[in-house]
Order: C-alpha cells, then sequence, then structure tokens
C-alpha cells in the first residue's frame, strides 16, 4: 500500500519547512488546510472581512495561551487582541486592501511584554486577511 504526503496532495511544501518570510506565504495560507496551517512554526491569525478571526493555528494558540475554540469567530481587534487595534496594525487593514508588510512590534495584552515581528497580509482577492507572528522573544528585564 502506498501512503501519500497529505501535503504532496495540496501542491503545498511541507508546512515544517515553509518559513515567515517567504515571499508567496500569502498565496500559500489560502490553499493549505486548517491541519498543514497548525503545522506552521510560526503564528497564523486570519480573518475576514468583518475583522472575525477564521484562521487560528496551534503556534499562536499556545504562545498567546488562547484556546481557538475562545478565538474563532470573534472580532479580531476589540475582543481578541485590542493591544493591535491601533493605526500601526488595525488601521493598516482597513486602508491598505493590499499589504505586505513586516515590523516589530510588542504584545502587552494577557502577558509580560513580548516583543515580536508582526508580518501583515493582505490582497483584494484572498478569502482571509492574515496577522503572521513570529520571532517571538521573551522580555527579561535588565538590572
Amino acid at each position: 500500500m502506498v501512503t501519500v504526503d497529505p501535503a504532496m496532495e495540496t501542491g503545498n511544501p511541507d508546512p515544517s519547512h515553509i518559513e515567515a518570510t517567504n515571499p508567496d506565504l500569502l498565496n500559500l495560507l489560502e490553499t493549505m488546510s486548517i491541519a498543514e496551517i497548525d503545522e506552521l512554526q510560526f503564528g497564523v491569525i486570519g480573518f475576514d472581512g468583518h475583522e472575525r478571526v477564521t484562521v487560528y493555528n496551534s503556534c499562536e494558540s499556545t504562545h498567546a495561551g488562547l484556546d481557538p475554540e475562545r478565538v474563532l469567530g470573534q472580532e479580531l481587534f476589540t475582543e481578541v487582541a485590542p493591544c493591535v487595534n491601533n493605526y500601526l496594525v488595525a488601521e493598516r487593514y482597513r486602508t491598505d486592501t493590499e499589504l505586505d508588510e513586516q515590523l516589530d512590534y510588542v504584545f502587552t495584552l494577557r502577558m509580560r511584554p513580548t516583543p515580536v515581528r508582526l508580518r501583515l497580509l493582505a490582497d483584494p482577492h484572498a478569502r482571509h486577511r492574515y496577522m503572521i507572528v513570529f520571532n517571538r522573544k521573551t522580555s527579561t528585564s535588565e538590572s
């Protein structure tokens, strides 16, 4: 009996080899299954045109300490992550229909300040918009 890697069926590369900085990441995410997105080694939050979370992978769930069941269907910028409801993040999605931007950011809600790198992805033809979270560093105080 021959078994086929599910990633081969979709034509996508092995999720463990996909980097957050991949230039084709938006297209890959749009074609990946939820199980494949769950295998990615960085946080993925996908949301629709009403800013409701539609994709929330296990890496992001683990780091943020929020169960997907609690997050899916919730409004991203007011209910899930109000710390990004500002002109640096939320307003970019609201004003730019096409977006592929990276920025350094510090998450502060529900956790100690956590420096991260965000990648904001949007395309008017995509089903979802995505916020990618990577390069997490635990904040430590210096003496």
